[in-house]
């Protein structure tokens, strides 16, 4: 019975990914939690997933070269150290999963508030990137592949920690930084750096003994199918009505991890 909900799990957040664009690890890992598992496990499974899951899209992306590869390897510059940086750090600083699970709740916490706040001011977020004439948008537009690192690093660090926010906030980040790119190049990036940034962290969790491959095997079998399905139904249900009814329910979520 638990391995048909756990299936029954994957192809709901499958198809709430195809549907949205974001919303995996921000609702897969608080799910897994209320299933009971441990914090490290479900973030460690919950990365694996995202592995898995996001290489399809790649694939489909690089293959419509709709993908700014520059964009990834910058990306990726800051992300896949800071990823191996920080297993690093948990491994050598704490002697069991229970002794930082206190740094995985805030880090989940603060991810999902940051990831519903992106999402309730999306449409601002485009408009302020595509302010060609802005003293702030020339200043970014000079330093864009700096900032892209820096945040490159932001992300590796508290995705490896929650497994939460990479496709909201990777998303945001590029809209400001590069605002010339259409949302199709924005999103096939995204998904593409996603892919080495969650791999990484999850052989790090690995690594750590944070991955429940029953759990995970249930969870793809699930999602894989879901995530084609939910792709042809996202022109058939209004953004307007699903963005906010995922904002909120991260909001509320994260203020409670985060409080935890």
């Amino acid at each position: 019975m638990d391995f048909i909900l756990y299936i029954f799990t994957g192809a709901s957040v499958g198809l709430a990914i195809g549907i949205t664009g974001v919303g995996g690890g921000s609702l897969m890992t608080p799910l897994l939690l209320l299933f009971g598992f441990p914090l490290h496990i479900a973030v460690g499974t919950d990365l694996m997933y995202a592995t898995v899951t996001k290489t399809g899209g790649a694939i489909i992306h690089n293959q419509q070269r709709s993908v700014q590869w520059q964009l990834v390897a910058l990306l990726a510059t800051g992300s896949l150290p800071a990823a191996a940086f920080t297993i690093l750090l948990l491994d050598l600083l704490f002697d069991s999963p229970s002794q930082y699970g206190h740094v995985i709740t805030t880090a989940l916490g603060f991810m999902l508030m940051l990831t519903s706040v992106v999402l309730i001011y999306r449409n601002r977020i485009h408009m302020i990137g595509n302010r060609e004439g802005a003293t702030a948008q020339r200043w970014v537009h000079k330093h864009n592949a700096r900032i892209t690192i820096v945040m490159g690093v932001f992300l590796g660090v508290l995705v490896t920690l929650s497994s939460v926010g990479a496709a909201a906030i990777a998303t945001a980040i590029l809209a400001i930084v590069y605002p010339q790119l259409s949302a199709l190049k924005i999103v096939a990036t995204n998904i593409c750096h996603a892919v080495p940034l969650t791999l990484v962290a999850g052989l790090g969790h690995i690594y750590l003994g944070n991955v429940d491959y029953f759990l995970l095997l249930a969870l793809l079998a699930g999602s894989l199918p879901a995530i084609i399905f939910g792709t042809r139904l996202a022109g058939l249900i209004p953004d307007r009505i699903l963005q906010p009814i995922l904002a909120s329910t991260l909001l509320i979520v994260g203020i409670k991890f985060t409080f935890y």
